[in-house]
């Protein structure tokens, strides 16, 4: 007796495709798949800006007071960078951080002066003195969007702290996320009077 091995049924054949028709759905379900995953990926966060803080909420008179000493600070910040080439530039957003180091005493800062790279004054971020409480920080935001302090941007501050204080801390923290890449640095100020 001869065996035929058994056939599918016409039934099965219309619900069941072929290993090929099989494997190609498996392919294109993958395809998209991972264009979902790599748009995911590519998300662009909403553009929301970070505003500086309300000076005149800060503004105080500093206390003549021969108990006081004076200093200045220079700060090198860097709103841009070298990409590549000379010629090419990538923006940075810059965070300056203004931080009274003492527990016990309030710190005064008269200016905060941003310069651009070839020295001219961009801006000055309060029009009277403002004052710092005991370990308490303060920010300036500088916009990754804007192009004008440039590669050899820098800050000055003028401040006042009661003799035999630590002095004020000011330190910029450079950063960009452009592109999937992401970029960070910080820098120090330096006393220099």
């Amino acid at each position: 007796m001869d065996r035929e091995s058994p056939s599918r049924p016409l039934f099965f054949q219309d619900r069941f495709p072929s290993k090929l028709m099989t494997s190609q759905i498996m392919w294109k379900a993958l395809n998209i798949i991972i264009l979902l995953i790599a748009f995911t990926g590519c998300k662009t966060e909403k553009d929301e800006s970070v505003s500086n803080p309300n000076w005149e909420k800060r503004y105080t008179s500093i206390p003549n007071d021969d108990a006081l000493e004076k200093g200045k600070s220079y700060l090198s910040v860097y709103s841009q960078i070298f990409s590549l080439s000379e010629r090419r530039t990538s923006n940075l957003t810059v965070m300056v951080s203004m931080r009274n180091t003492s527990e016990t005493d309030t710190v005064y800062l008269s200016r905060a002066a941003y310069f651009d790279t070839d020295g001219k004054l961009e801006r000055t971020y309060f029009e009277k003195p403002i004052f710092l409480a005991p370990m308490e920080t303060v920010e300036i935001i500088i916009d990754e969007k804007e192009e004008g302090g440039g590669t050899g941007s820098n800050f000055i501050f003028d401040w006042h702290i009661p003799n035999g204080v630590s002095e004020p801390l000011f330190e910029a923290i450079m950063n960009s996320t452009y592109s999937q890449q992401g970029i960070s640095f910080t820098t120090q100020a330096m006393r220099i009077e």
